[in-house]
């Protein structure tokens, strides 16, 4: 992590001028109301909120309660712990749901784990090589309707993860877990996980080797505890306040689809006392005009989003804030696509991106151009404070602006390569992104970047947020917006999610030589050995296979009211708002 504040606080500091990821749905939920049909109905609904809001705020003034509410995205695809992969879903989660290890405020506005629903854990290396992490739980843990916590809530939690019927994008978070591989191909029963209740107070989990993020993965939401009695026949727990228990700070009180969640305060939190909003919103919009507005009018105290011409101005003025943030934003490439099955053309349409135009003209908030798949500031054999796996690793073309008509030759020579001189024949393909107007100026810069270099015609098309991700997921495209943010500071976190069939491999991607070194490097505890196998695996992905595009490493930008004081971050994408104070 210092890694990548150091090198972008120079970044910032020299140029000065200069995200919403996903880490990767379905159609609308079930008693979701309609999306407005236009931008008009759209602000009017916006403007109706507001006024609501407004008054909700006088009123709140005049009691000195907080009522806080912020905007991170639209319709979120899910919010069980188990099925969610995006960021926004996770934020959401963090402050419904706790699990084992939490994170909390260092002083400095940054995260650091400590214990969450565990009060401590002890952690064994076996002399087979197994490690075995013992939990002993906190006392006075319940759920939002009061019924205890136990550690049977976490053993079911994490059989039902790795079950391959829950169909979780996730379940391989745990694949370090012994028995994880048998039970996630369906060849045993969940019950023969390494994971067990000791007894109520007690939760104990066998590792096949001695994972160095394992602390992380206890603290990641896919991890966090569900009701087995709630969950067990309902698939639509998530959507009802009844039955959306939960173990955290807050507690969902009202979903209304398309417009916002309503969180209040969880009287059995056993920090309950210390908590800060009375209750926090989460507004559900994509409009970057109508999120700025919304901010404008003080109908929000937080928001990430706003128009892509007005972000000079807020850094100027110093209201937009950037952060730093590990995750890469690419273009991801449908290598079961006809046309796109070419690593050829893959990479000739990677070549013909001008990286510096975008991060300089289009993002305009300190990103990096990026050269590689995983970002600089993850860690590499060394660990915190030596060299980064960016590094280490090196480029896969140049990023450097005066290398960008190199770059160009290289592709159209791929092209022709491929078949296409010119473009001469080469299909009209399509363009995929979520509706965001971040999203939509890049998708025009590429869009003219491939005509003007390659000769070729891309469509763009935009869906909204959860239809996007479900369609991406399908592999219903050919070319499409992508990001991925750390899970946890490991190579790990960006390289085995494309892992042949993974549940985050929405490029559709399959080369065993890929998934041999993802093996190797998950059958060792040995730092070199592991980063050795990571970056070969690199090399096959990005080298020789050229599955995505990476356009730039992410920083992150958003805008708070400034009488709000608490909040907390991690540079994963975390923004924490239940101890935040006036």
């Amino acid at each position: 992590m210092r890694k990548t504040k150091n090198m972008l606080s120079a970044v910032l500091a020299s140029v000065m001028t200069l995200s919403l990821a996903a880490c990767g749905g379905g159609t609308s939920e079930p008693g979701t109301t309609a999306a407005p049909a236009d931008t008009t109905a759209a602000a009017e609904t916006t403007t109706e909120a507001g006024s609501a809001a407004e008054t909700t705020a006088a009123a709140a003034e005049e009691t000195g309660e907080l009522n806080l509410a912020v905007c991170l995205a639209s319709e979120p695809q899910t919010i069980d712990p188990a099925l969610n992969s995006a960021v926004d879903g996770a934020i959401t989660i963090n402050h419904i749901f706790e699990g084992l290890i939490k994170w909390v405020d260092d002083g400095q506005g940054n995260a650091q784990l400590a214990p969450g629903q565990a009060e401590s854990w002890d952690k064994v290396v076996n002399d087979d090589g197994t490690v075995t992490y013992t939990f002993k739980m906190r006392d006075g843990i319940k759920w939002s309707d009061g019924k205890e916590v136990t550690a049977g809530d976490f053993e079911y939690s994490w059989k039902r993860l790795a079950n391959p019927e829950t169909a979780a994008d996730y379940c391989y978070m745990i694949d370090m877990v012994q028995g994880y591989a048998a039970v996630a191909d369906g060849s045993a029963a969940p019950d023969t996980l390494g994971v067990r209740a000791v007894d109520d107070k007690t939760f104990e989990v066998v590792l096949t080797y001695d994972c160095p993020y394992f602390e992380e993965i206890a603290a990641f939401p896919a991890t966090f505890p569900v009701r087995q009695d709630i969950v067990e026949g309902n698939d639509e727990w998530t959507y009802d306040p009844a039955t959306y228990i939960g173990n955290g700070p807050y507690k969902m009180k009202e979903w209304s689809h398309n417009a916002y969640i309503l969180t209040e305060k969880n009287t059995e939190y056993y920090d309950y006392e210390n908590l800060g909003p009375d209750t926090i919103r989460f507004t559900l919009l994509d409009d970057a005009n109508a999120i700025l507005a919304a901010y404008n009018s003080g109908e929000l105290q937080f928001i990430e989003e706003l128009p892509v011409d007005e972000v000079a101005n807020y850094l100027v003025s110093g209201e937009l804030k950037i952060v730093d943030y590990i995750g890469t934003y690419c273009v991801c490439f449908n290598t079961e696509d006809e046309v796109f099955s070419d690593p050829r053309v893959r990479r000739a349409f990677s070549l013909a991106i001008d990286r510096n135009y975008i991060v300089e003209n289009v993002t305009q908030t300190g990103q990096v151009p990026a050269a590689g798949f995983v970002p600089a500031g993850v860690y590499d054999a060394a660990g915190p404070g030596g060299s980064d796996f960016r590094t280490v690793g090196g480029d896969y073309y140049s990023a450097a602006a005066e290398d960008y008509e190199a770059n160009c030759e290289e592709a159209r020579k791929l092209l022709a390569e491929a078949g296409y001189p010119g473009g001469e024949g080469f299909p009209t393909v399509e363009y995929l992104y979520n509706t965001n107007d971040n999203h939509k100026a890049i998708g025009e810069a590429l869009q003219n970047m491939w005509q003007t270099v390659l000769g070729v015609n891309v469509t763009l098309n935009n869906q909204d947020w959860n239809v996007f991700l479900q369609t991406r997921k399908d592999g219903d495209y050919q070319i499409a917006r992508n990001g991925w943010i750390a899970d946890y500071n490991d190579p790990c976190s960006f390289l085995d999610m494309w892992y042949t069939d993974g549940g985050n491999n929405d490029a559709q991607y399959s080369n065993p030589a890929y998934d041999a070194f993802i093996d190797q490097a998950k059958a060792t505890s040995v730092p070199e050995e592991r980063m050795e196998a990571f970056h070969k695996a690199e090399d096959v992905l990005m080298g020789e296979d050229n599955v995505h595009a990476p356009i730039y490493f992410y920083t992150q930008k958003y805008m708070m009211d400034e009488s709000i004081q608490g909040m907390y971050y991690t540079p994963l994408g975390y923004f924490f708002f239940g101890y935040t104070h006036r």
